[in-house]
């Protein structure tokens, strides 16, 4: 959520950053409803010395002598009433007023990054950098990973379509085995790391969706179960965020490092025709998050950290991937930056995307109220949120598939892997 104040006192500072974003973000209608509160507060306020005045009048002359029942206290008495109905009718204007702004600032997207470049889609996203050229697969004849999977009998698509429907995948013997395999060595190698490992609920409630920006604007992304009001979660980033939401932190905590592995839900309601093949865009995946709590003045030093113990995971499975750096209109609604780290999968001859590292600056702890306060100094500030995958498991299992497969239909296991799956080749 972006400051109301700094919208007040910088609108074309504020509005040139949401236009890098693209078209469509009006501050115009916030900045009339805002005039109108503050408009409406300064005649409670009025009204409220007014009737203050008043009852210490009444006592005051009544001290002083004057008849309780006679016409001058009667007078301030019907003023007073009228004073009283007054503020009563501002009251529900001014709830209503504060209500609209409210719903208005709360769909607009986080400010870019001074440092995020400029641009209007994907296409304008700058390369960073890549790893790992030498162990793109050579070749004629590379299968996709589903081919593979199906092969091998380690994935089956056709019975998950009857089960639920299509965009679920169902994993067998090795195939569930190596999912799990990756879970247990992502969370060993980001415990290792300093981040301690979270299993929250997978059910949220809506308050906690809008604390960290997928509602209201993205609620046609979500699962939703409308008699209880809890929703299946997108990603692991929104129950760990809203661990500490509405709490005040001690300085000295930070920073907070947490992973979670999580089954994750989507509906992926945009992306109708797009990936309908494989374990890419599934309804239902499994991902290891990694979630962040810092400082805002170590904000971007652990910004770059986050994306390393991404890519480590990447690395240590000799996968080649490149980093991306988003540009300002293909930024997520939260994020301020971000980097995405994208896989190769030879099926495709392209890279792909597996983990989005995204610093939020302090947009989602405005929204969750999540704050710190700095021993022997006054007030709180807001806490700088970031998070990012530690890897998407689908996505890196589709990586294994392709980038591992042999040329007599086997699949080599990542060496790192190997302890964990107790074999080296499926």
């Amino acid at each position: 959520m972006l400051d109301l104040k700094q919208i007040r006192e910088n609108p074309d500072q504020v509005q040139a950053a949401l236009n890098r974003r693209g078209a469509g973000y009006d501050l115009q209608p916030i900045l009339a409803l805002d005039q109108q509160q503050r408009e409406l507060e300064t005649g409670r306020s009025q009204l409220q010395a007014r009737s203050n005045e008043i009852g210490k009048l009444v006592g005051q002359k009544i001290k002083a002598g004057s008849d309780p029942q006679g016409p001058e206290i009667a007078a301030l008495r019907q003023e007073g009433n009228q004073v009283k109905e007054q503020l009563a009718e501002l009251e529900p204007q001014e709830r209503d007023i504060k209500a609209q702004i409210e719903a208005l600032v709360l769909a607009l997207p986080n400010l870019p990054h001074p440092s995020t470049p400029e641009g209007k889609s994907d296409a304008d996203n700058v390369e960073v950098r890549r790893w790992g050229d030498e162990h793109i697969p050579q070749g004629e004849g590379l299968l996709p990973h589903w081919e593979i999977g199906e092969k091998l009998g380690i994935l089956n698509f056709e019975r998950s379509a009857k089960i639920a429907q299509s965009r679920f995948a169902t994993l067998l013997g090795k195939g569930a085995a190596l999912e799990r395999s990756l879970i247990n060595f992502m969370l060993d190698r980001q415990t290792a790391a300093g981040y301690g490992e979270v299993m929250p609920p997978l059910l949220v409630n809506s308050q906690s969706l809008t604390a960290t920006g997928q509602l209201p604007k993205f609620a046609e992304e979500s699962f939703q179960c409308r008699q209880d009001d809890l929703w299946l979660i997108p990603t692991a980033e929104v129950p760990v965020t809203n661990l500490y939401r509405d709490e005040i932190l001690n300085a000295e905590e930070l920073p907070i490092y947490h992973c979670a592995y999580t089954p994750c839900f989507r509906r992926e309601a945009g992306s109708y025709g797009r990936d309908t093949r494989g374990l890419i865009r599934l309804h239902q995946f499994n991902k290891v998050e990694l979630v962040k709590f810092v400082h805002p003045e170590t904000s971007e030093e652990e910004h770059e950290k986050l994306v390393a113990d991404a890519e480590a995971i990447l690395q240590a499975l000799k996968l080649p991937y490149r980093v991306v750096q988003l540009c300002a209109g293909d930024l997520g609604f939260s994020a301020m930056k971000c980097y995405d780290l994208e896989v190769w999968l030879p099926s495709s001859n392209s890279y792909r995307e597996i983990s989005s590292c995204s610093n939020f600056g302090d947009f989602q702890a405005r929204r969750g109220g999540i704050r710190f306060k700095t021993a022997g100094k006054k007030g709180t500030q807001f806490v700088h949120t970031l998070n990012g995958s530690g890897l998407a498991i689908g996505r890196t299992m589709a990586a294994v598939l392709e980038n591992y497969q042999q040329a007599d239909g086997t699949v080599k296991v990542p060496e790192v892997l190997q302890p964990y799956l107790r074999c080296e080749v499926i």
